[in-house]
């Protein structure tokens, strides 16, 4: 069997992106949105409350506060976040926020902080779905974990590179049933202790008064902000849908924040519930359990069921679809981490291929380099929870924080020309306050405990980001500069087109966007071979990446634009009174694209010769070869395999 076919049958066919239906059929209505990019923040559910009321100690009375606090931090940041879906529809988020809002540097950060949270998301999704299983095996099985953590993330890479529509109707079944036996769960636990709920707030009042008679107002303040900052993790996933709202269905806006009331809803519902849980049933740490794990199995037992294998059952079910709905939010970090990739990409922050899409329309780079990452960090830390949390909660509330800061600016410079700017920047004020004071004090409390290594991670995705966009920006200047060289060609005084005589001598020429670089090869041509070819073709491939496949109206930009070059080209041909014609293309893969024009061309035109220019660095090495494609050397071996005749020329950087 040929690798293409055991491609097609892993990966599933190829998908024409110039087809509009496909655009909206692989588009997210707001509850598949839910379940592919909400579930993320309602994973969080499993083992942010756990972190947030271990830290409590010994004082589990205060949960209550935290109950409280976990639902109102919920809906502001959610709040806060749909002004990020109405400001930027187009998608980006956090990222572009803070580009746009605050400043490129700015920008760079909180989009580092989020390349590292969406790995974070992957590696801690996986790593708690994986304890939540082993919940239910003996402690002998525990060795296993890390393994079983990779085999979950090798199936969620190849679900990823199917589609994301693909990944989440597989997915749909769990994350409903996680739903509805949560949902089950948490209010018969309620309403079994209801008797207990009208003195829950005396008492709790009665006993943090005795507790600050020991330590302290400030004694207690301080644990409550420490336990409310270790349970950070819980409002993570919150700002996925304003990263992705380019693949939601239009109306995008109204889309994105109903996904956004979805979400908030839920993650309130679910984190607050089972904070409660833990004080009403007095959980306790049971070693090999996660404390979900033990709570729930206290609750179904005290169902009556009668039979311990039934309790068992049950307990297993449960368990089940949490750990898979946490196997789903790990799916989250492989559609909006490849996102904030492809919109770096577009700033020239990192490669440019990763804005490239595959057959199936993902950008599958993207998501190997987050499998990848999350892999080495699961066995870097040895699927440890409590520390994935720390890394993850500091990358994910640096983001918010520059977010929400960038939409303070926003308001205040746009007070006297918006409406309701007022309520609108004390909300960002708000959530900015509330996100800056988790960092800072998860910063001093555990940058001892790791988070000294999310700083470092983010500082040198930083470093080598900027180390990329200055050789771009050098890379950019040398061709314009070329451009400019060949800008100042004279056209000729010919008028009108001259048709190619398919029978006579052709040059082909390969060009991009660059018309210094097309005009380069053609002089050089001509000069070479002088009146040896009658006809000039040129050829222009372009590639429908993510840029331009997510923005409304980007590929028909894109178009206009390679049609414009083209003709650029021709007009200069005819001028001179050169037979000339165009040919231009759209595909994921413009090596495929090229070749399959190239091999058009010399069927209508028999007596042809290629040519494209390439890119030559004085100082090469694999790493500027990572930053620049290598397709003139892929199409020039295709040519050549078909018998066709290519010729690469050399333009100097």
């Amino acid at each position: 069997m040929k690798s293409g076919k055991i491609r097609e049958i892993v990966l599933g066919k190829a998908l024409d992106p110039m087809k509009s239906e496909t655009r909206h059929s692989l588009a997210l209505v707001a509850f598949l949105a839910w379940v592919g990019l909400g579930a993320d923040g309602l994973s969080s559910s499993a083992y942010g409350p756990e972190e947030t009321f271990r830290a409590l100690g010994e004082h589990t009375h205060l949960g209550l506060y935290m109950a409280i606090a976990t639902a109102v931090t919920v809906f502001i940041i959610a709040l806060a976040y749909n002004q990020v879906i109405e400001l930027f529809p187009t998608g980006g988020g956090g990222y572009r926020v803070a580009s746009k809002l605050v400043g490129p540097y700015l920008g760079l950060v909180a989009g580092c902080a989020l390349i590292l949270d969406y790995v974070l998301t992957i590696a801690i999704s996986i790593a708690a779905g994986v304890e939540a299983l082993a919940s239910l095996l003996p402690l002998g099985f525990h060795h296993y974990k890390l393994w079983a953590e990779a085999f979950f993330i090798g199936v969620l890479i190849i679900l990823n590179l199917r589609g994301l529509k693909e990944a989440i109707q597989v997915l749909l079944p769990i994350f409903l049933g996680f739903v509805a036996t949560h949902f089950v769960l948490i209010v018969y636990g309620i309403f079994a202790h209801a008797a207990y709920l009208p003195q829950l707030i005396p008492n709790t009042l009665d006993e943090t008064g005795q507790l600050a008679s020991n330590i302290g107002w400030i004694g207690v303040s301080g644990m409550l902000l420490l336990a409310y900052s270790q349970g950070g993790g819980t409002y993570t996933g919150l700002e996925a849908v304003s990263n992705n709202v380019n693949i939601l269905k239009e109306p995008r806006v109204h889309t994105g924040k109903m996904t956004m009331l979805y979400m908030a809803l839920s993650l309130a519902f679910t984190a607050s519930g089972i904070i409660l849980l833990y004080l009403l049933w007095e959980a306790k740490p049971v070693e090999g359990q996660t404390l979900n794990a033990s709570t729930f199995g206290a609750i179904i037992e005290s169902m009556g069921l009668g039979s311990p294998w039934l309790n068992k059952a049950m307990l297993t079910v449960v368990l089940v679809f949490e750990a898979g709905l946490l196997f789903v939010a790990a799916n989250t970090g492989f559609l909006g981490g490849p996102a904030v990739l492809s919109n770096m990409a577009a700033d020239s922050w990192v490669p440019h291929k990763f804005r490239y899409l595959s057959t199936r329309l993902v950008t599958q780079n993207g998501i190997l380099v987050l499998g990848v990452a999350a892999l080495a960090i699961l066995f870097w830390t040895g699927g440890s929870v409590t520390l994935l949390v720390v890394f993850y909660s500091i990358s994910v509330f640096l983001t918010f924080a520059i977010s929400l800061f960038g939409l303070c600016l926003y308001w205040w410079q746009h007070r006297n020309g918006q409406n309701y700017w007022l309520r609108r920047f004390l909300l960002s004020l708000l959530g900015f306050v509330i996100c800056a004071g988790i960092l800072a004090i998860l910063l001093v409390e555990k940058f001892a405990d790791g988070g000294w290594a999310a700083v470092l991670i983010i500082g040198v995705i930083a470093g080598l980001c900027i180390y990329i966009r200055n050789h771009y920006r050098e890379t950019k200047n040398a061709i314009h500069l070329v451009d400019q060289v060949f800008a100042n060609q004279p056209f000729g005084p010919h008028v009108g087109p001259v048709l190619p005589n398919p029978q006579d001598q052709t040059a082909v020429f390969i060009v991009g966007s660059s018309r210094g670089g097309g005009l380069h090869a053609l002089l050089w041509v001509q000069r070479m071979f002088p009146g040896h070819f009658k006809n000039f073709i040129f050829v222009n491939a372009r590639t429908v990446d993510a840029h331009a496949y997510g923005g409304e109206g980007a590929v028909e930009q894109m178009r206009a634009e390679a049609n414009a070059t083209l003709k650029f080209f021709v007009d200069f041909c005819h001028s001179h009174g050169m037979a000339s014609s165009a040919y231009l293309g759209f595909g994921t893969d413009v090596v495929d694209e090229v070749t399959r024009l190239c091999e058009e061309i010399s069927k209508e035109y028999p007596n042809s010769i290629f040519f494209t220019s390439k890119l030559i660095f004085e100082q090469d090495n694999w790493f500027i070869r990572l930053l620049h494609n290598q397709a003139a050397l892929a199409i020039q071996r295709r040519l050549h395999f078909e018998s066709l005749q290519m010729v690469i020329l050399p333009m100097k950087v």
